[in-house]
């Protein structure tokens, strides 16, 4: 077939059927238009500094300037990397925040038209990114492959990788060769959409903790709403519900959520827990009542019930006689809290009350009294059991928030003890909510200050997988090599399953402040299905104006609170007309 004749058949592959199958499955229109329909976008970012190089490197500023990402035969502009026999240059680049995606290499004209070899180390620290993947300090390809050794082709382009990133070295392979490289460019890969939640206030430093838990959770809406983007880039059924918090007060409605929660519930027959824990199903069933509240969407939500009342009864027939949880599979809430086997217990009874309190209320929209009425019996038999949290912080939020123990003796007995020793990552938003429900909106604010500021004292530009406060004395930060006598917050720190570079530092679960800082400072909470009515009673504490915007099915709510001399609160509020406001 010649090229004129290839040109005419392409065109009229919309209009032939008979052509359409003849054609090799690559032009099958269906898959094209899936294809057309994935969510991401890709963007090229050049690096915003070179961090440290060695060997001889020529003209390496050229790197930092914005490219094209066309190769060209005008020689200008390139960076040098000469090796030796012996002697090989490095550079490692900076992208000035994490990013999820990989890298473009845009080559020169180098003398021998042969591709040239360099290894290309990706890191979400500067040290990662100079690590060896050796044991002592756990650099992985884990989930991602961050450690790679390719070719560059002569005098075109080169596209690899696909991690949770913001920095990257290169490294010239080959002994005896110039490598010209015109553009090393990030590809950041994500979801475009807008940040149409938004929150201000006057201290700075809770207006960047909220943007960087909003970010944090944007990087993870990828294919599927993942916990991690460089490690367990999987759907974590619990961890999804602080970012899907997140997500209902920075975005809105994102099909990420409904996909990811489909998938979770496919893959998980009955009786199987999903992802092997128990409470993670259970929170399946909690993100489910708060994702019906915020959209109302009560088709999407029949589509479930015959999963979730099958749920609803393999848990309650997960109670003694002594009306305490029994529950098998993996006890988990979280890994800080995984050697508290009391905590732990606390914890479950709490989400069992928590969850089949949500499932009744679902039952009742879904017209199932009968599931309903077996869930309410449940809740009164738990509801006479409490147990002993055993000075788990993770265990005492949950016990404040199911009503087993009043809020205020969970936050004095334990929450509020040594201020924000003992958060996690993960259960910090639930020890937020624990404690304003007792009322000590002023000792969250401090904690989130204290413990979600430190990762940010420390570099992070997303919020990380756990950050512990005892590893903060004498660390480095993330964005430099870490100096001599400092230890290294990444390569030595961690624990259970993320022990040293192995641990992630852009989790979405880490983002819990970001919906907190929404509900309890702005004041912004649903009180019916699908935003119809809002709740707006700000609590602004030391702060002296907080202000922001909230989105709905119908339209953004927007409120701005300033402190007066007396101490009383000037609220100004506005929204859609289908959407009550209640202050």
């Amino acid at each position: 077939m010649n090229y004129n004749r290839f040109l005419v058949l392409f065109c009229c592959l919309s209009l032939s059927e008979n052509v359409l199958a003849q054609l090799p499955p690559i032009f099958d229109q269906a898959r094209a238009q899936t294809a057309q329909s994935e969510a991401t976008v890709r963007r090229f970012l050049s690096p915003v500094k070179i961090l440290w190089s060695t060997g001889s490197i020529a003209r390496s500023d050229q790197l930092l300037k914005p490219g094209n990402g066309q190769a060209d035969l005008s020689g200008k502009g390139v960076c040098s990397l000469k090796s030796g026999a012996t002697d090989k240059p490095s550079l490692l680049l900076d992208f000035g925040k994490e990013l999820h995606g990989g890298l473009q290499l845009v080559t020169g004209q180098w003398k021998v038209s042969k591709p040239i070899t360099v290894r290309i180390r990706f890191g979400e620290s500067a040290s990662e990114a100079m690590a060896d993947i050796e044991p002592k300090q756990n650099a992985t390809n884990d989930h991602a492959i961050r450690d790679m050794t390719v070719q560059v082709p002569w005098l075109g382009k080169l596209e690899i990788g696909n991690t949770g990133f913001r920095f990257v070295r290169i490294d010239l392979v080959d002994p005896d060769t110039e490598l010209l490289l015109k553009e090393v460019r990030a590809i950041f890969t994500f979801r475009d959409i807008p940040y149409t939640g938004s929150f201000r206030c006057s201290d700075t430093l809770l207006n960047k903790i909220w943007a960087t838990g909003a970010y944090t959770v944007h990087l993870n809406m990828q294919d599927y709403l993942w916990d991690g983007i460089k490690r367990d880039r999987l759907v974590w059924v619990g961890d999804m519900h602080p970012e899907v918090s997140t997500i209902n007060a920075v975005f809105g409605y994102n099909d990420v959520v409904p996909k990811s929660l489909d998938l979770a519930r496919d893959i998980t027959p009955l009786p199987g827990w999903m992802n092997g824990i128990s409470t993670y199903s259970m929170w399946w069933i909690l993100i489910q009542r708060d994702w019906y509240l915020h959209n109302g969407n009560l088709d999407y939500l029949k589509q479930q019930k015959t999963y979730l009342v099958g749920l609803l009864n393999q848990l309650i027939q997960k109670i003694d006689e002594k009306n305490s949880e029994k529950l098998d599979g993996t006890r988990f809430l979280d890994w800080p809290s995984s050697e508290n086997a009391k905590g732990i217990h606390a914890g479950l009874q709490s989400m069992m009350v928590l969850s089949l309190d949500a499932g009744a209320d679902l039952c009742r929209i879904l017209n199932d009294p009968e599931t309903a009425r077996k869930c309410d019996a449940a809740v009164a038999r738990l509801k006479q059991y409490v147990p002993d949290p055993n000075k788990s912080k993770q265990g005492a939020a949950l016990l404040a928030l199911s009503g087993l123990v009043p809020a205020q003796t969970a936050n004095k007995d334990v929450l509020a003890v040594d201020g924000a020793q003992n958060f996690s990552t993960f259960y910090g938003y639930y020890m937020l909510q624990a404690k304003a429900k007792a009322g000590d909106y002023k000792g969250a604010l401090a904690n989130i200050r204290q413990f979600w500021g430190g990762m940010l004292a420390l570099g992070a530009t997303t919020f990380w997988e756990d950050f512990n406060l005892d590893w903060v004395k004498n660390a480095g930060r993330i964005d430099e090599l870490v100096p001599e006598g400092k230890k290294d917050i990444h390569g030595d720190c961690g624990a259970y399953c993320y022990v040293g570079f192995r641990h992630s530092l852009a989790h979405g679960w880490a983002s819990g402040p970001t919906p907190w800082l929404t509900e309890h400072v702005l004041g912004i909470s649903v009180v019916e299905p699908g935003c119809k009515a809002i709740k707006v009673q700000p609590h602004l504490e030391d702060l002296t104006f907080a202000e922001g915007s909230f989105p709905t099915p119908y339209g953004v709510v927007k409120v701005k609170h300033t402190k007066r001399p007396n101490g009383t609160i000037q609220s100004d509020i506005s929204g859609p007309k289908e959407v009550r406001i209640i202050r």
